[in-house]
């Protein structure tokens, strides 16, 4: 070949080289991810999970801007927004949902039956309907189970070792929540053994919150437990202020809860399921159905005491539930 045809066949194969190149760039699959919380968009930024989540997708090869786009929506702890939010996600056709809040569960399973949901806790999933078992959800649902169902009895047993003779307990119920009927039964049925009475409480706003605990002192409680609830965790600074204002010695599922001041909590550590769900998602994009993946159960539990908390309320913590603590604030 003389060297006029080599630089015509040069500018040739530069001219096919270079559309080729540009439209390999351009092929990059962009995944569309939904990610949405019963809380507020600021919750979920102070308390790390939404950046868990991120940490999480980065690890398995998603970034955002690159091959990952996230859209965001938070209901702030209200019930209103979340069928128009769940009905915009479903409009925008994303690819997956990673979803926090039985609430938004019921939300979303409304809106859709298609779209691959991943749920980050959730105490009962299979109880509250939204999977046919957790070795095989069988729908559009599946992800990481909490276990709080069978932490209820554990709460009120701590409960009654840290607080000597107690006999009336108050259980502080959100009433929009289709799992608690269920855990209120547990613990009634454990505190029947020893003939402790047991307080319903239903607080489905804050204003209801605060009245709920100025009824629990008039009743004269001893104690309280908090159910675990997406839209109690947007109120544990409410919770626990109110706990110490009316003397109340309290527990929860979810560790920020002691930190913020309550007496204990004892539960798995909620913040790394974020960080699990984006397996889930990760599984789901590469072509696996939700309804083959098992939900994930929690292997390990922490429990959380605040020690200034039990000396603002006069208590004094058992060395048996002080050598099984996981933290103890001081």
């Amino acid at each position: 070949m003389n060297n006029r045809r080599k630089f015509i066949f040069a500018l040739g194969a530069g001219a096919l080289a270079a559309p080729l190149g540009s439209y390999a760039q351009q092929a990059v699959k962009i995944w569309r991810v939904g990610f949405f919380h019963y809380g507020s968009r600021q919750s979920v930024m102070d308390s790390g999970r939404y950046q868990l989540f991120l940490d999480g997708m980065r690890e398995l090869g998603y970034v955002e801007g690159k091959n990952l786009a996230i859209e965001t929506r938070f209901a702030d702890g209200k019930t209103g927004p979340l069928p128009d939010l769940a009905a915009e996600l479903v409009r925008l056709k994303v690819d997956v949902i990673v979803a926090t809040g039985t609430p938004v569960y019921q939300a979303l399973q409304k809106a859709t039956r298609t779209i691959p949901i991943v749920i980050t806790v959730s105490a009962d999933p299979v109880g509250e309907g939204f999977a046919a078992s957790l070795a095989r959800p069988g729908g559009n649902i599946t992800g990481l189970s909490s276990a709080n169902l069978d932490l209820t009895a554990k709460h009120l047993e701590l409960l009654t070792t840290a607080v000597p003779r107690l006999s009336r307990v108050a259980v502080l119920i959100n009433p929009a929540h289709r799992g608690h009927p269920a855990r209120l039964k547990i613990i009634q049925a454990a505190a029947l053994k020893t003939g402790m009475q047991v307080l319903p409480v239903d607080a489905p706003t804050p204003d209801g919150i605060g009245r709920g605990f100025a009824s629990m002192s008039r009743e004269r409680a001893q104690a309280v437990i908090i159910l675990g609830d997406s839209f109690f965790d947007q109120q544990e600074r409410q919770i626990t202020a109110l706990a110490l204002k009316h003397r109340l010695p309290s527990i929860f599922v979810v560790r920020d809860f002691a930190e913020a001041g309550g007496l204990m909590s004892y539960g798995q550590n909620q913040a790394d399921n974020f960080r699990r769900a984006a397996t889930y998602v990760d599984k789901i994009l590469k072509g696996a159905k939700p309804g083959d993946l098992p939900i994930e159960q929690p292997t390990k539990f922490e429990l959380v005491i605040n020690m200034k908390t039990a000396r603002a309320l006069g208590i004094t913590i058992p060395q048996s539930i002080l050598v099984r603590a996981d933290k103890v604030i001081e």
